[in-house]
């Protein structure tokens, strides 16, 4: 194993670890994290407002734009310490990192198979869908191998 295969075996370890710790957590959709700890804390928009040196109007903003996707990761941060909180940031993917790696070099594999299983057919030399199983599965396996700088190119 090569040293770029060691680094990259690092990252997916490091992000399959963030999807075990973190994976089934959702934002609370009707308020999102920054309301619904400000309320669990007991806390109220003015009191939070104060302990950033900010309006509550300002407060209400920013739950507001947590909500639309337009909070900046430092307002979110800044209004996490201010209620005595940790901002943790991540991106999480839906399975393990492995498993979208493969789902993509199918993907991939199929495309390729297709093209070339197309040219054989017009050459009355098209394979049976086990053949074309097989091919797919091998063809998933060297991309999942050589990891091509083109696996997540459209």
């Amino acid at each position: 194993m090569g040293i770029e295969a060691v680094v990259l075996k690092q990252y997916q370890n490091k992000v399959n670890q963030a999807l075990k710790q973190f994976g089934d957590y959702a934002m609370p959709s009707s308020e999102g994290w920054l309301k619904t700890v400000r309320k669990a804390l007991g806390m109220s928009g003015s009191q939070l407002a104060n302990r950033l040196g900010v309006t509550k109007g300002r407060v209400s903003q920013a739950e507001s734009a947590e909500l639309t996707g337009s909070a900046t990761l430092k307002s979110m941060q800044s209004m996490a310490q201010a209620m005595d909180c940790r901002f943790v940031y991540a991106v999480i993917p839906e399975k393990e990192i492995e498993s979208v790696i493969r789902d993509r070099a199918v993907f991939k594999a199929k495309e390729q198979i297709k093209a070339a299983s197309t040219q054989m057919a017009l050459e009355a030399q098209a394979l049976s869908d086990e053949q074309l199983t097989f091919e797919v599965d091998r063809l998933a396996s060297e991309i999942i191998e050589k990891m091509p700088s083109d696996l997540w190119d459209e």
